[in-house]
């Protein structure tokens, strides 16, 4: 690979793993502000609206953050990747076009309204906007994921003489049935992440024996859509997504299994580090036919190794994808676990008052980033060498006239400034902790020591 190349990738993965921080809670915390909503006007209990303007402030500065460093992504397609977009940008750009001209325009309109109108609209016209911001960011989601499952799995597209790529049905690409599989397994992802979010900042104040009412709101809602969405990742999104993939790149998903010859009855390898050279896992710990029932649904099926495909079509750098994929699936594993005893904790009244289960749940806040972050990984190593899957790789993509140290020169640049807005996400997010979800206007922390004012 050469420098210009690979720079070119760095530098793309660089910013688009730093933007996703953000976003992945923007949608994990949309339908949980809803869900507190709902309650704030079925009980009439005002804790519940103090908790919604809380969230809600937290959820603008994630989506402030997300537009700052999304927006320098659009222009490296025209600078980095200018191949790849002159090819492709006859199916690409409509998706991508739809979410900025519907999507995110939705959310951001209706932000504004939930964030500064709630005496003007009223309880119900209150509700509706906080419904169509969460809409406007699972539209966002949706038609970001389109985009990327068609460069994973082709379809509703057509060839023009130029080499180019345009869309033969819209509707074919909207219900790619890889995206509809991966919109499932990346949505709920969002979840996870906004739901330990929402408990971990519950069991932080509750150590702290502060905003108690709050934090008690908090964690209840945040366990019960973390169990949720923590099953939902594992099965039906993650089981769908892991067979899907076993038949339309079984390189990819042999990869990352680690299985580098075919076998019958093919077992999972739970831990263990592949050796590429050898063609070997090293150090495995397996259970014995469990990929393959996990793919075909019987012990006995034979599961295609890297042995069956040349090896200019195997991912381009494995250890990466089964590192990458592992530490996905670990840290889902989990959540599964955290959650279910959380959720039981909950269900026998013992959750407010077991200080052990809260320091867990406050500590796991950070590992769903790093999930969210490692299936994003696993997912585009795994379609390498190719940009678009069996069609176009990624060599054939990327803008030549951008010399290496350009992209150095701009990588280190963007390096700096995402440093500097990050240590300002986190100042923001500490005050607004540290300010709490009591109201303004009442002078007085709930549960708490009372605010002084001059």
């Amino acid at each position: 690979m050469n420098d210009a190349l690979f720079l070119h990738r760095i530098h793309f993965a660089f910013t688009i793993t730093f933007h996703y921080l953000f976003p992945q809670l923007t949608m994990g915390l949309a339908p949980l502000i809803v869900v507190l909503k709902t309650l704030a006007i079925r009980t009439g209990n005002e804790t519940y609206n103090e908790s919604v303007r809380f969230w809600t402030k937290i959820f603008g500065i994630n989506f402030v953050l997300g537009v700052v460093t999304g927006i320098p992504m659009e222009f490296q397609f025209g600078t980095n990747w200018a191949q790849f977009s002159r090819l492709t940008g006859g199916v690409i750009g409509q998706p991508l076009a739809m979410e900025g001209t519907f999507s995110f325009f939705l959310e951001s309109a209706f932000l504004g309204l939930f964030l500064y109108g709630e005496k003007r609209l009223g309880k119900w016209g209150h509700w509706w906007a906080g419904f169509l911001v969460f809409l406007g960011s699972w539209l966002s989601g949706f038609f970001i994921i389109v985009t990327d499952a068609w460069m994973q799995h082709p379809v509703a597209y057509t060839r023009l003489p130029n080499g180019g790529f345009s869309v033969s049905s819209f509707w074919g690409l909207l219900t790619n049935p890889w995206a509809l599989i991966q919109y499932a397994h990346n949505m709920s992802g969002a979840v996870v992440t906004g739901a330990f979010v929402m408990a971990g900042v519950g069991a932080f104040y509750l150590l702290q024996q502060k905003f108690v009412e709050h934090a008690r709101i908090f964690l209840g809602v945040g366990i019960v859509a973390g169990i949720a969405a923590s099953l939902w990742q594992v099965f039906p999104s993650g089981d769908l997504h892991g067979k899907y993939m076993a038949r339309n790149q079984p390189v990819t998903a042999a990869a990352m299994e680690g299985l580098f010859k075919s076998q019958t009855g093919a077992p999972i390898v739970i831990l263990g580090q592949p050796d590429e050279e050898h063609q070997r896992i090293d150090n495995p710990i397996i259970v014995n036919k469990v990929l393959s029932f996990l793919v075909y649904g019987t012990t006995t099926a034979e599961v295609q190794g890297l042995n069956e495909f040349p090896k200019d079509q195997w991912p381009t750098n494995i250890p990466l994808l089964y590192f990458s994929y592992h530490v996905m699936v670990g840290l889902g594993t989990i959540f599964v676990v955290v959650m279910a005893l959380g959720a039981f904790l909950l269900w026998r009244r013992k959750l407010f008052a077991s200080p052990w289960m809260l320091w867990i749940i406050l500590l796991c806040v950070p590992f769903p980033y790093i999930a969210n972050t490692a299936g994003w990984l696993a997912a585009e190593v795994g379609r390498q060498p190719w940009l678009v899957y069996g069609l176009l790789r990624t060599s054939q993509g990327y803008s030549t006239n951008v010399i290496a140290g350009n992209s150095l020169f701009t990588l280190l640049g963007y390096m700096g400034l995402y440093l500097v807005l990050g240590i300002l996400f986190l100042f923001l997010i500490q005050r607004e902790i540290g300010k709490g979800p009591a109201l303004a206007a009442a002078g007085t922390v709930r549960s708490g020591a009372p605010i002084t004012t001059t």
